[in-house]
């Protein structure tokens, strides 16, 4: 299996690309890796260095990878953090070469927008593209709720407004919908939720909350549900296999006491997680 990857990169730590390439290597699957931006670390330190890169550059490396007649080998195409709006419009450019490509190749949008507690991070127009353009084009979309609730523009506190926010998001292009950090007024306070919908079909999976504060565990989760997905075609078993792996990195980066996910330390997890967690039929 081919995904080409295009999102951030930093050079310490693990977020964007740098928490995506090594986990759907560990499992088996062949990455080609765009960065949209390449950063010393996460903004989340408050310090950084680095630059963000333009879409010609994205243009001209999909351009590269199309000239060696790859293209016709990649099964998905996974998106992350953008840097700036113009990527936007490359990485679905880019999108479209692939489908052209490979017609059943499918395109898994992570749209990285912001979070609860810190709001929008990402630069004026990034949100409204996320909304009105990238989300639409999407096979698969793997928001968390404050992002659900931006793409969507109402708040979803209860399971049942969260489910109707993931069908109205459905209405709009993907046929597939995954929502991490999922805390509703059903969730207990010692957990958290992820849902993923398709086809009618919803499902709720649930761990324990840890007490982390890291970055990069939603863009090691799309990418590994994404897999996961692509493999299976199945939401139950790829929710399932990626929420426990993830989870068992969680639980190790947690028991280190460390700053980054520990996606090292923890790798045999990604393959092989100690606790597989069950899936919960919601219904339609």
């Amino acid at each position: 299996m081919n995904i080409l990857s295009i999102q951030s990169h930093v050079a310490y730590g693990h977020v964007g690309n740098a928490a995506a390439v090594f986990p759907l290597q560990r499992i088996g699957v062949e990455v080609w890796p765009i960065h949209t931006v390449q950063f010393s670390n996460h903004t989340g330190y408050g310090e950084w260095r680095g630059r963000a890169f333009d879409g010609g550059l994205i243009r001209e490396l999909v351009a590269g990878i199309e000239q060696r007649g790859g293209l016709d080998q990649c099964d998905g195409v996974l998106s992350g953090y953008l840097g700036a709006a113009d990527i936007g419009e490359a990485i679905l450019d880019a999108v479209a070469t692939v489908k052209r490509a490979n017609p059943a190749a499918l395109y898994c949008c992570d749209p990285v927008i912001g979070d609860v507690g810190r709001g929008v991070f990402v630069r004026d127009g990034i949100p409204e593209f996320m909304r009105d353009q990238a989300a639409p084009t999407a096979d698969i979309v793997t928001p968390n709720q404050f992002e659900l609730d931006y793409l969507i523009g109402r708040p979803g506190r209860t399971l049942a407004q969260v489910g109707d926010a993931v069908k109205a998001l459905h209405e709009r292009g993907p046929r597939v919908v995954l929502v991490t950090s999922l805390h509703t007024a059903e969730t207990p306070a010692d957990a958290i939720d992820l849902l993923a919908s398709e086809g009618g079909r919803r499902l709720r999976l649930r761990t324990p909350r840890l007490e982390l504060n890291i970055n990069g565990a939603g863009d090691a989760i799309a990418a590994l549900f994404f897999a996961h997905y692509l493999r299976s075609r199945d939401i139950g078993q790829a929710l399932a296999r990626a929420a426990s792996a993830l989870f068992g990195v969680l639980a190790k980066t947690a028991e280190m006491g460390a700053r980054e996910l520990q996606l090292v330390a923890a790798q045999q997890e990604l393959v092989e997680p100690r606790r597989m967690f069950e899936v919960e039929e919601l219904g339609t």
